[in-house]
């Protein structure tokens, strides 16, 4: 099993006849996913050749939805463009979108965010990489190339942390990865996939990496001490940032006390969880937890 995305996922992609939706469609498309339209307004009808096949246009999420049996949309447009995009996707009542856009105004991800939230419509993101559940599907940025399908749940706000992570513990495996995004406000938490995963029963352990900012690792380490019975280990990037400075992404800004790592590795090691001074001593102690060694 995976969280989110599976091999049952249909894949469409906002943005696709653009030059990023582009190169990254031929990048599920040869990692396996099921891309089976994109979607450009005042572009429907037309197709984008790939390596693989012919994937048709449509002008709406609805329209490629009903034609396709679209359950992902996967959304590569520009910032200016994103709150529109992605509240077409939750009108539309598409079960998984995906928010690959960086650099999107916190108001619009709040905006969107709050009619997503109650909705049909998980959101994922935005600047984030997305997800991959490997062997079967891959939404987004993720290198499907760098880690095998097994027994590890891991959700990340970074995505080169997720990459390295993946990487470090490809010849273990993961049941899914899930890249959430660093932004100050995004759609799905740490705490949304820590549940997933607690109660997929075929990921044994979960690695959590979160960062500097924000309280997101402390409300996740009351939730994992509360009703996470599945071995969790943690990272936390940015102790040696300075206070005061936003470092990377939007949401990663210290102040005084609040949302340093260290205050954050206190919170999650009271939950119980495996705090790793760097991402190769996080992997060396999942490593521990699955192998034994």
């Amino acid at each position: 099993m995976a969280i989110f995305l599976n091999s049952d996922s249909r894949v469409i992609v906002q943005g696709m006849t653009g030059s990023e939706g582009r190169k990254h469609t031929q990048r599920m498309l040869t990692s396996g996913t099921a891309i089976v339209g994109g979607v450009t307004p005042g572009k429907g009808g037309q197709h984008v050749e790939f390596e693989q096949n012919s994937v048709p246009v449509f002008n709406s999420v609805e329209e490629a939805m009903a034609a396709t049996g679209a359950n992902v949309t996967v959304i590569f447009v520009p910032a200016k463009f994103t709150k529109s995009a992605v509240v077409e996707a939750i009108e539309a009542e598409i079960p998984l979108a995906v928010v690959i856009t960086e650099g999107v105004p916190v108001k619009d991800s709040a905006e969107f965010y709050t009619q997503a939230s109650g909705s049909k419509t998980r959101v994922i993101g935005p600047n984030c990489p997305g997800l991959i559940s490997p062997g079967q599907s891959n939404a987004g940025i993720i290198p499907a190339d760098i880690t095998k399908a097994g027994r590890i749940g891991l959700v990340s706000k970074s995505g080169t942390l997720t990459y390295q992570m993946m990487y470090e513990l490809r010849d273990i495996g993961f049941s899914s990865a899930v890249g959430i995004g660093g932004d100050p406000v995004i759609g799905t938490t740490h705490i949304d996939c820590l549940q997933a995963f607690s109660d997929d029963p075929d990921t044994d352990a979960i690695v959590m990496i979160g960062e500097i900012g924000g309280d997101a690792e402390e409300r996740a380490a009351e939730f994992i001490k509360a009703n996470v019975t599945k071995p969790v280990v943690g990272y936390v990037a940015g102790f040696t940032a300075p206070e005061g400075k936003t470092m990377g992404h939007a949401g990663a800004i210290v102040s005084g006390s609040s949302g340093t790592a260290a205050a954050k590795k206190e919170a999650l090691e009271a939950a119980g969880v495996r705090v790793g001074k760097t991402p190769s001593a996080t992997a060396a102690l999942i490593r521990e937890l699955m192998t034994g060694n």
